[in-house]
């Protein structure tokens, strides 16, 4: 009966990291809730290296969904296609540099002084209100670019140095890039989506590192954790993207600003009764 409640736990970190994940809300900032309400029978080393990892899960459902237009080796493209996807994917490049130097750099020093209450909801909070202020300063504004071909190099860089933001805990990956983006001129869409490209190589980074780092010595139960999270979270995520990519075709992002305010305060508020009971 343990083992079948652990794994319920896993299921459910893994469906509230894929549901998170692409949404501008902060996965970080749900699975510290979650973990305070469900803890998983894991070393805090362990889960760590977890709460990462299993976004490759996540990853997984941007690269099915998205198969096509990144793929620059189909042979059903003509040349002239297959040179814009890999023109594309430079741009990814360019875009990951920032936050893949500094992530490798200060990792260690992240976890250790910002992986904290404290800080995800500052973030939550500070995020949810440029959300708001941004989407009132663009609403009666006509996007510049409305397709990913017409994101250029230095603006690709720009969204690169917003998603370093994304390095402290609870601002969002997609929320820094998405914001970014939307503040250099791009459609709700574009921004989205170029945001979900961005994804797969940082994502991707960062979950090899925080392996490499706990090591591969993973006990049984511990490696069935990972992989049944990752798939929990690859399901979800199918569905997250879909639903954000439908959710700007008709709204804005204030919404969701008004809700990382929200579960900011629910954060800061357990974490000062949490400081006055412990």
């Amino acid at each position: 009966m343990t083992h079948i409640i652990e794994l319920l736990k896993v299921i459910v970190l893994g469906m509230v990291e894929g549901f998170t994940e692409w949404l501008p809300i902060s996965s970080t900032g749900h699975l510290i809730l979650i973990d305070h309400l469900i803890r998983l029978d894991v070393s805090a080393e362990f889960m760590e290296m977890f709460r990462v990892v299993i976004q490759l899960g996540a990853i997984l459902a941007v690269a099915v969904l998205y198969f096509n237009k990144l793929n620059p080796l189909d042979p059903r493209k003509r040349p002239s296609q297959k040179k814009a996807t890999w023109i594309l994917w430079s741009k990814i490049a360019v875009a990951c540099l920032p936050a893949a130097i500094l992530g490798v750099l200060l990792d260690d020093w992240l976890d250790a002084h910002l992986y904290n209450d404290f800080v995800v909801s500052l973030m939550l909070i500070l995020y949810g209100v440029l959300f708001i202020f941004v989407e009132n300063r663009r609403r009666f504004q006509e996007p510049l670019i409305v397709k990913s071909r017409d994101i250029g190099y230095q603006t690709a860089l720009y969204i690169g140095i917003f998603q370093v933001l994304s390095l402290i805990p609870g601002t969002s990956r997609s929320g820094a890039t998405i914001l970014g983006a939307m503040i250099l001129g791009c459609s709700r869409g574009i921004a989205s989506e170029f945001s979900f490209f961005l994804g797969l190589p940082i994502m991707f980074g960062a979950s090899f590192l925080k392996i490499v780092k706990f090591g591969f010595h993973f006990s049984l139960p511990e490696f069935f954790y990972l992989i049944l999270g990752m798939v929990s979270a690859f399901f979800v995520s199918v569905y997250s993207i879909r639903f954000l990519l439908g959710w700007v075709k008709k709204n804005d992002f204030t919404f969701f600003g008004y809700y990382r305010i929200v579960l900011g305060v629910i954060v800061l508020i357990g974490h000062i009764i949490t400081s006055i009971i412990g």
